[in-house]
């Protein structure tokens, strides 16, 4: 039914309640007054989180996204506010993030004449989004919004961007809500392959030392429950990738850890020793591969993905099976001969031990020295019951947030994997907070990667949110200076940080805060920080040069893995 003529704003904020957002994160100027005017009678259905920066809000809607499973949504004005989000646009789509970036232009009658904060939106983001699409007239809104959610949020998901004249802006039209489920030169889910899988089931039954690795897709198309099924009736270890890694709970017994670069031992190598190496829902990166010249030769390789462009991109697939993991997982699993894989299940043991002895116990449990950054990670994770959020920024906080942050339930882990985006963190924190009020959600950065988004402090404050952060301060910029240790001669070029009073920070933007830099102070502080009603800084000063161990150096074969000095 027809609700009479509105303005395209307006419409716009409809279109949005219509696909069932209740959060924006945004940043006004010029070009999208109106429909910033438009929200000002919306505030009981759409909560605009004004952030300090508009990468912020592409980031916010990035840590949205990922705990809540909706799309996230953002809108800024144009020019330098749609070129803001850039990094966020981009770090969505190699991370398969669903977020809507919806950016003010200037009126399409000024369209190519160089007008004031004017820019080819369009042209800038095609590359790095599922789809992007400029609205010129009000009649388009419904459709395009509709569509621009759909794509965003089915198949491999992912960022689409819509770019928004100003005089669509304000025009008027009778706006009908609708709901594009269906394009017809876009296929979202593949059609399963019902002898894919047949020849899936066949290789897996006759597999004697079968190996998975468990990627986001899991996550992306809700398909644990069907994961944990499958690899319990073929008696399948596992290990995760870094996008991956809640998927199952970190100590389900059939979970190995962790792939890649810092990833566990046990998993690296039996990835060159497995006979069937099962990838689910992953993209063979290559800080998971390592060199491909010496990767996984001796297996035979099954990839179940939604996207046939990864299939068979990095690393030859002799069975591919596609479409939603949810559904062809099941459909694998109901040929599967139930098995046992005891041997090489215990094969790991050794891996584990050796991991175990020679680094994990010296980074968690040191007997002496500065604090570390894994005992930090480690005894939070343990005070919030295995049950928290981890978010992280990008660098050496990350792969210890990684390695030593545990879970218990989905959805657990927010941290940019495929672009690696420093600054990504507080940001994203915002939105994870946001997307699981009812989560503690625990961020750890770097003092390096704090101070490239800490204006978003102010976004905390202003949205009184419980969130728990904490800096860990080795005033370097810390895994380029390990990489210069290992491998440039000690040559710090550009890597010390002179840093601020992080402490004096948090605290003006009225954060509760706190350093501390001895191991007896440790527990005390995670309690203080953990009961507190509000956000919390805790400052952690670390050993300066710290390194993440184990590591595979970049280029080298997976099995190739430094343990340490």
């Amino acid at each position: 039914m027809k609700s009479g003529k509105i303005t395209g704003s307006e419409a716009l904020l409809k279109a949005l309640i219509a696909e069932g957002a209740d959060t924006i994160f945004g940043y006004p100027g010029g070009q999208a007054i109106p429909i910033f005017d438009s929200l000002y009678d919306y505030k009981e259905q759409l909560n605009l989180v004004l952030v300090r920066h508009e990468q912020g809000a592409a980031h916010a809607a990035q840590g949205y996204a990922r705990v809540s499973g909706k799309v996230g949504v953002t809108i800024v004005t144009s020019g330098p506010g749609a070129t803001n989000t850039i990094t966020g646009i981009a770090d969505a789509m190699m991370d398969s993030t669903p977020i809507v970036v919806i950016a003010g232009q200037v009126p399409s009658t000024l369209l190519g004449t160089d007008a004031f904060q004017e820019i080819d939106v369009i042209g800038i983001t095609q590359p790095i989004t599922k789809w992007a699409y400029q609205i010129r007239k009000p009649e388009e809104i419904a459709w395009a919004i509709s569509r621009a959610f759909y794509i965003a949020s089915t198949g491999r998901p992912g960022p689409v961007v819509i770019d928004f004249a100003k005089d669509a802006q304000i025009g008027l039209v009778d706006f009908v809500p609708e709901k594009v489920d269906y394009i017809r030169s876009y296929q979202p889910i593949p059609t399963i392959d019902s002898e894919q899988i047949k020849a899936a089931a066949e290789l897996i039954n006759q597999a004697e030392k079968p190996f998975a690795l468990v990627g986001q897709g899991v996550i992306l198309g809700n398909a644990e429950a069907e994961l944990k099924a499958f690899l319990e009736k073929a008696d399948i270890p596992f290990g995760s990738t870094i996008l991956g890694l809640s998927a199952l709970p970190s100590d389900y017994p059939l979970n190995k850890g962790m792939l890649g670069m810092h990833g566990n031992v046990g998993p690296n190598r039996k990835t060159n020793e497995c006979d069937v190496l099962i990838a689910i829902g992953m993209r063979f990166d290559d800080r998971v591969t390592g060199d491909l010249k010496t990767y996984a030769k001796q297996a035979k390789v099954i990839h179940f993905d939604i996207d046939n462009s990864e299939i068979g991109k990095n690393v030859p697939v002799h069975i591919p099976v596609l479409g939603n993991a949810k559904e062809t997982l099941k459909a694998v699993t109901g040929l599967l001969k139930p098995n046992k894989h005891t041997k090489w299940i215990e094969s790991f043991q050794a891996s584990e031990q050796e991991e175990n002895d020679k680094v994990i116990q010296e980074e968690i449990s040191p007997a002496k020295g500065p604090l570390k950054m894994g005992e930090v990670i480690h005894r939070i994770s343990e005070a919030t019951g295995n049950n928290a959020v981890l978010v992280t920024d990008v660098g050496q906080n990350q792969m210890m947030g990684v390695r030593y942050f545990k879970y218990n339930q989905t959805r657990s882990v927010v941290t940019s994997g495929g672009l690696g985006t420093m600054g990504y963190g507080l940001p994203a924190a915002i939105g994870a907070k946001l997307g699981a009020p009812d989560r503690t959600v625990c961020l750890f950065m770097g003092d390096g990667g704090l101070q490239m988004t800490v204006q978003e402090f102010g976004t905390i404050m202003q949205e009184n949110l419980n969130l728990k952060m904490v800096v860990l301060n080795n005033n370097y910029l810390g895994m380029v200076r390990q990489w210069q240790e290992l491998f440039f001669d000690e040559r710090y070029s550009c890597t010390v940080m002179e840093n601020p009073d992080f402490v004096a920070i948090g605290n003006a933007y009225k954060i509760k805060s706190r350093l501390i830099d001895k191991r007896e102070e440790l527990d005390e502080a995670i309690a203080e920080m953990l009961s507190h009603d509000g956000a919390y800084l805790l400052v952690a000063d670390v050993e300066t040069k710290g390194m993440v161990y184990p590591m595979v150096p970049a280029g080298s074969s997976i099995s190739n893995i430094i343990m340490g000095e």
